[in-house]
């Protein structure tokens, strides 16, 4: 995994197409392209401007439908491009994306931006990218046209970002369900649980509150599509398991041993999450 950021000068002269333009994702990085100078074109389902059209008029191809749609999107616009073009994707499952792209000419770096449409900005924001076949002066130039935003890049391969992504996403998503859905099963109303939460309980419960009033058809695809997280939550169900055990003992030696063994594991991280999460916690105090 390598990091990048910059603050160079872009010289556009070429013609940015998004398949899926008119979309949240779409909009939000057509006015990227535009404020760098470039000419943005979009299709979308009822657009004149087909799909097909991106592909065969346009310097830089990015596709940004939903996880489901990608692949068969990319298969159907792959013959039309050429060596000459470059191709990017929007999504964030890497591995088949990146492999149906690399069917075409194009030269091919796949993306993933690390936050979602309702930013107002993509400052300070991480986008994950896989130049899989690209020379460094493509690369070069469509990374500057993020960074010089603000926004910092996060290189790894296609099968590495999977099996982070598994993490980062599948298993913090699926966590966070399992918790609503407890939640909701215990039949204790919110109104009831929110008066008694102090701060740091209400940031936890807030992320609940976050995801559940977003799409549930983007979380199904993260979850379900990424082949890597099926192998997680397996895991995550083994230490569900094994803490429900320890739990159950009652024995507060076994506790701290698995405890400890997490916070070792963590060491590192503790100062910085510390602090990031006091901040949260000054901050929301400071709403009330």
């Amino acid at each position: 995994m390598k990091s990048f950021a910059g603050d160079k000068d872009v010289n556009p002269g070429d013609i940015v197409g998004i398949i899926g333009g008119f979309g949240g994702m779409g909009r939000l990085f057509s006015a990227v392209f535009e404020r760098a100078g470039y000419k943005v074109v979009c299709s979308g389902r009822k657009t004149p401007v087909s799909n097909a059209d991106i592909a065969s008029t346009c310097d830089i191809v990015i596709v940004s439908v939903p996880i489901h749609d990608t692949v068969r999107v990319i298969d159907e616009i792959a013959p039309l491009l050429n060596k000459e073009q470059l191709l990017c994707d929007l999504t964030s499952i890497k591995t088949a994306p990146v492999e149906a792209m690399l069917k075409s000419k194009a030269q091919v770096i796949g993306l993933h931006p690390m936050f979602g449409p309702s930013v107002s900005t993509i400052f300070g924001q991480t986008i994950a990218a896989s130049p899989v076949r690209c020379d460094g002066k493509t690369r070069d130039m469509l990374y500057q046209i993020f960074t010089n935003e603000g926004a910092k890049i996060c290189q790894m391969e296609p099968k590495e970002h999977d099996k982070i992504m598994s993490i980062v996403q599948g298993l913090v998503h699926f966590t966070t369900l399992s918790v609503a859905e407890t939640i909701k099963n215990t039949g204790i109303p919110l109104e009831a649980i929110l008066p008694v939460m102090s701060p740091v309980y209400r940031i936890e419960l807030g992320l609940v509150g976050r995801i559940l009033g977003q799409d549930p058809d983007l979380y199904a695809d993260i979850l379900q599509m990424n082949p890597e997280t099926a192998g997680v939550i397996e895991k995550m169900s083994d230490s569900v398991n094994t803490l429900k055990a320890i739990v159950a003992s009652k024995d507060s030696e076994k506790f701290a041993a698995f405890f400890t063994g997490n916070s070792n594991a963590f060491r590192a991280y503790i100062p910085q999450a510390t602090d990031e999460t006091d901040l949260m916690i000054d901050t929301l105090v400071k709403m009330k």
